[in-house]
């Protein structure tokens, strides 16, 4: 059982070392110390859980209809605007930010593979033991009709 605050720290570690990646690859992205990166993590993360699903929500139509690359483009907003809001963390362009979304991005979906997720334990109804033992596995013959 991975512990929540575990995995938070897990999180922002993956997030630190995408953004830090970005901004050795991308050019046109700068933090000064290691501070700033933290403070930037941060931001990031509260701006992805509090202001990214109200920006995916308003522009759905627009993210269905660009097949998902319109979550690209918020990604870049929002690290936009942390490169507004944090002293000493510099994004010069959208294409700066745009690169560096990527980068995070990617780096989260390769660092998440590695690490992999464990296997849930089985429900209701999809094996395992019961303790009562009256329990059975559902049958493609057993359907109640009406």
């Amino acid at each position: 059982m991975t512990h929540p605050f575990f995995a938070l720290l897990v999180r922002w570690s993956v997030l630190a070392l995408g953004v830090t990646i970005a901004t050795k690859v991308i050019p046109g992205i700068y933090y000064d110390t290691l501070s700033t990166l933290f403070v930037v993590v941060l931001l990031l993360s509260l701006f992805n859980a509090v202001l990214k699903p109200l920006l995916v929500l308003f522009s759905l139509p627009f993210i269905v209809l660009t097949l998902g690359l319109g979550i690209l483009l918020i990604n870049a907003v929002l690290f936009m605007l942390v490169g507004r809001l944090v002293t000493g963390f510099s994004v010069e362009s959208f294409w700066s930010a745009l690169g560096g979304s990527l980068i995070v991005s990617l780096t989260n979906i390769v660092i998440s593979s590695l690490i992999g997720k464990k296997p849930r334990p089985p429900g209701p109804g999809e094996g395992g033991s019961s303790s009562s033992g009256g329990s059975r596995k559902l049958k493609s013959d057993d359907v109640i009709d009406i």
